[in-house]
């Protein structure tokens, strides 16, 4: 894939050595995370991860669909893996790397599942945390150049009900640092209402905005979903005119107690086919999400809750009907 990259109004260029990324040519991209049954990423009580070739098997596996260019979350060991077996392998497949950020605000007031504050002691800690994620993330780019196209600073650490928040101005103080020292083209991850209402100052500073559009969460049924997500990068659009956009999540559960039978293959398969459509005649890069279900998340007393249902995949890697 030849890859290139208009930027935002007000961007500084990136530096001639960069790796750009188109993020308006339409690509149908997909966001993965490998984690199988009793795996799982640190989220402060260590990590049980895939194997080397576990990691593989999923690769060769989305190549396999016509996948090249894959989301990763943050920059811990499972993606170091992650570009290791891209790189060894020669994997035809580009890296839009993630930049973790946990909270440094206490967000217990808005965010509906945290019952009680964050003790400050733990937000210190996020802190340094996220100063050696961003310094990670220097590390891999670098490494890893011809595979690392775009790095996404933070995901949905800035809107009003998540459990991880940050300061918008500590987030543009990552950008900032990662601009100068790494080429790859840079964006933030964020629901596109916060980008709409809020996302002004932040756009000026980023090669393109990630906008996150869940039709599903909203309450829309599958036959008004493409509808309800070009809605969402209209307001996007509306609110940031000139904006590079990629929509770096959007998907469909296939099973979910939350969405009773609006969640299905069925469905997924329809809102897979109808994006993929738009995104080639649109010029919008969508990741979807996401590759392959993930047991871990969500409530673990709760095995038909959403979060672990996005997947094009089983978690048996056996493929849903979107793929089949």
């Amino acid at each position: 894939m030849v890859l290139t990259l208009g930027l935002l109004g007000g961007c500084a260029s990136p530096k001639e050595e960069a790796t750009p990324v188109d993020i308006e040519d339409g690509v149908m991209a997909v966001a993965y995370s490998g984690f199988r049954e009793g795996q799982h990423p640190d989220r402060g009580a260590g990590a049980v991860l895939p194997s080397l070739g576990e990691i593989e098997e999923d690769l060769e596996i989305l190549v396999g669909e016509g996948f090249d260019l894959i989301r990763l979350y943050d920059c811990q060991e499972n993606s170091a893996m992650v570009l290791q077996v891209i790189r060894d392998r020669g994997l035809p497949i580009k890296v839009m790397l993630g930049v973790w950020l946990s909270a440094e605000l206490s967000n217990h007031d808005r965010c509906p599942w945290l019952t009680s504050p964050i003790p400050e002691a733990t937000l210190a800690e996020n802190r340094r945390r996220n100063e050696l994620e961003v310094a990670a993330a220097i590390e891999l780019a670098s490494a890893y150049p011809g595979i690392v196209v775009a790095i996404n600073v933070g995901n949905e650490a800035l809107v009003d009900w998540t459990d991880h928040l940050v300061p918008v101005d500590r987030v543009l103080e990552y950008v900032r640092r990662l601009r100068a020292a790494v080429p790859q083209a840079l964006t933030v991850a964020e629901n596109y209402d916060w980008w709409a209402r809020h996302g002004a100052v932040l756009a000026r500073e980023l090669d393109f905005v990630g906008v996150h559009s869940y039709a599903l969460w909203e309450g829309r049924e599958v036959e008004q979903a493409l509808a309800h997500t070009q809605a969402n990068v209209d307001a996007v659009r509306g609110g940031l005119p000139g904006a590079r956009i990629a929509i770096l999540e959007a998907g469909w559960a296939t099973t979910a107690s939350e969405f009773g039978s609006r969640a299905s293959e069925d469905a997924q398969a329809r809102y897979f086919e109808e994006m993929g459509r738009w995104a080639a005649a649109s010029g919008v890069t969508v990741f979807f999400f996401e590759a392959f279900d993930e047991p871990w998340k969500g409530d673990p007393g709760n095995p038909a809750g959403a979060e672990k249902h996005w997947g094009l995949f089983f978690e048996d890697r056996t493929p849903k009907a979107a793929l089949r």
